[in-house]
């Protein structure tokens, strides 16, 4: 049964929300339907994935064209992302001066350890790669910015989840749980190791759970007296990155990474001068 052109076929709606704006949402989906590796989608892909009826998809798309967000395709009736995509998504890594304070020390990192170590902020069920810096060793993990790792399997979205408050992590837990469905609680068991290695630790661990030929330990960055929440991780080759090193040298050593960032984002002390 084809979708119709109403509010209420629409999974993304809040409720009776008057300052929701749909039409902005259903665009913003759209764009979001791309995937890693995807270059060109049509309309009935993009209508399938959103549950946008198509003849919204098809005015979506085609005003997203005006605008430079996507780019047409006329051979293949199909559409990729535009430039005005990759603008928005560096002016925002370039307003983000966390990632000009951080890179040095992430990088001083990889190259002492020859591991993958990245700065990373969480998107929906997902961790996004701000800032990753590699080692030169033989075994690195090659993920670069704007790469996606699952909250709920890696060592990275796991110590975002122990960074979160208590009210907001069990929000995102349930949020999780119905994306996952049956297969949740194999993914929960993980999650609730971590809470306790990060109350034992203070960082979190991810031994051949988001692939099996990698290992890597993270921690949260708690900015803004928790305003902000991100994380840091540091991964590699699991045959070199055995349980030892990772809670007796990698882990520790995170820890001060993590603390010199902090350090240098606090805001510095306002002095009043006296008469």
């Amino acid at each position: 049964m084809q979708p119709t052109d109403t509010d209420a076929d629409d999974p993304q709606l809040p409720g009776k929300d008057r300052n929701f704006v749909t039409a902005l949402a259903r665009g913003l989906e759209l764009l979001r339907a791309f995937g890693a590796g995807e270059e060109y989608l049509g309309n009935a892909e993009l209508s399938n994935r959103t549950r946008i009826p198509r003849p919204t998809v098809s005015r979506l798309t085609y005003t997203l064209t005006q605008l430079g967000y996507l780019q047409h395709n006329t051979h293949l009736e199909k559409y990729r992302l535009g430039p005005g995509v990759l603008a928005l998504g560096y002016r925002f890594l370039a307003n983000m001066g966390i990632r000009e304070i951080a890179r040095p020390h992430l990088q001083k990192f990889a190259d002492a350890t020859d591991c993958n170590v990245s700065l990373g902020g969480a998107d929906r069920s997902d961790m996004v790669y701000l800032e990753t810096c590699h080692g030169h060793g033989p075994l690195i993990i090659r993920l670069d910015t704007g790469s996606r790792l699952p909250i709920a399997t890696s060592a990275i979205g796991r110590a975002w989840l122990c960074g979160l408050p208590g009210e907001r992590r069990q929000q995102v837990l349930q949020e999780l749980a119905t994306e996952y469905g049956d297969d949740w609680p194999q993914y929960e068991a993980g999650i609730q190791q971590s809470l306790k290695d990060y109350a034992q630790y203070g960082f979190c661990l991810s031994e051949q759970d988001w692939q099996r030929d990698i290992s890597a330990v993270a921690m949260p960055l708690i900015l803004e007296d928790g305003a902000e929440v991100m994380a840091i991780n540091c991964g590699g080759s699991s045959l070199r990155l055995d349980h030892d090193r990772l809670v007796n040298n990698l882990g520790p050593r995170l820890k001060e990474v993590a603390e010199h960032i902090r350090q240098e984002l606090a805001p510095r002390p306002r002095y009043r001068a006296v008469r």
